[in-house]
């Protein structure tokens, strides 16, 4: 229920004990509203004005949605736990470098990865904060990491899914690799979501085509077969794989650390540049095996371009250098994604990992 406000559109002066009405912080906020220093802010706000804001903040595209929005069902109960009084969702991208994404020198993909989720985060925060000092209460959470880990694995560790809200915006569609796809930057881009509590001027409106050209080199690209021609997805096989040193992977790894009798048996299991690998994803923010779906995308009105000129060298020059890449694939035993590994890149070793959801049959106790 909202107080009643006199004719002026003023709160009444609330009643407080004497103490608490002498303190000199209560004085000065009642005196600011007598004054009409502290007016409230307009109810609805104005989506031109919060456009702006967002592009100014970083962000290369934004659209709000209402939390009412049907296809936000999912969500409406995460975003008021996150920020009771939730009203719309702000959807903002930020554009990546595409060629950075497309190195197979995983260090240039990632830092490119890290750097546009920083800025995105910052972007969000900048947002916020202006909204907060406009009157209204917001929150941006985070990008990716850090995320709800002890709510992991049993429920969903993100406060709010950037993609679903994304395409209610009509920032874009899913693609067939399960990224978002932008009319015009493609799939490379950076989602991030700010609540706030109130209702938004205009709202984006879902695309009415799909930006998806259906090459299906997503296919071809992904090392685990993780994406089907059909539409089908392995989440599994991906987040084993990309995510080997991201939170299952990490606890796989741990795993291997805790069975290893000494450091020769430790060094049998794990590979020099593997241990490497683990630590530099330690010391610095975590490490993508793959990415290769996104980065093979030509999808895009800014990206299209040197696919539509020369399909075969497009090919060649973004497609094989990554299935050619010699890498370790990590896989499930007994897998479709181990099989298929296999079988279509022969040329890179596939490692069999418990991936973090299982623990390893604990060994028997030593006899005397």
């Amino acid at each position: 229920m909202t107080a009643a406000r006199d004719t002026e559109g003023q709160l009444p002066a609330p009643r407080l004990p004497a103490k608490l009405a002498a303190h000199p912080s209560v004085q000065a906020v009642l005196a600011r509203r007598r004054t009409g220093d502290a007016a409230r802010p307009p109810a609805v706000i104005d989506a031109a004005w919060l456009r702006e804001l967002c592009l100014a903040a970083g962000a290369d595209d934004a659209a709000a949605v209402s939390l009412d929005h049907p296809d936000l069902a999912g969500e409406r109960e995460h975003a008021q736990s996150a920020l009771p009084g939730t009203r719309t969702l702000i959807a903002m991208a930020v554009r990546m470098n595409r060629d950075n994404c497309r190195s197979p020198a995983r260090s240039v993909a990632n830092q490119e990865f890290h750097q546009a989720d920083e800025q995105a985060n910052h972007a969000a925060r900048s947002v916020t904060q202006a909204l907060q000092d406009a009157g209204y209460r917001a929150l941006n959470p985070s990008v990716g990491f850090p995320q709800e880990m002890d709510h992991f694995p049993s429920e969903r560790i993100w406060v709010v899914a950037h993609k679903t809200v994304a395409v209610a915006a009509g920032l874009g569609v899913m693609g067939l690799h399960r990224n978002v796809i932008h009319p015009k930057f493609g799939s490379f881009i950076l989602l991030v979501t700010v609540l706030v509590d109130a209702e938004v001027s205009e709202h984006g409106q879902a695309l009415d085509y799909n930006p998806c050209i259906d090459c299906k080199l997503c296919v071809a690209a992904c090392p685990v077969g993780a994406i089907a021609k059909d539409g089908a997805f392995d989440a599994l096989a991906c987040t084993t794989h990309n995510y080997r040193e991201f939170m299952s992977g990490f606890t796989d790894w741990a795993q291997t650390v805790a069975d290893s009798e000494d450091a020769a048996d430790y060094r049998s299991r794990v590979t020099d540049s593997e241990s490497a690998s683990m630590w530099q994803s330690l010391s610095s923010p975590p490490g993508y095996k793959s990415g290769y779906c996104l980065a093979v995308c030509p999808a895009g009105e800014d990206v299209l371009g040197p696919y539509l000129d020369d399909r075969k060298t497009f090919m060649d020059t973004v497609l094989r250098p990554l299935q050619d890449k010699k890498e370790t694939l990590y896989v499930l035993p007994g897998s479709h994604a181990q099989e298929y590994a296999r079988r279509r890149f022969p040329h890179k070793p596939v490692k069999e990992v418990t991936g973090g959801w299982h623990p390893p049959a604990r060994r028997s106790a030593p006899t005397d």
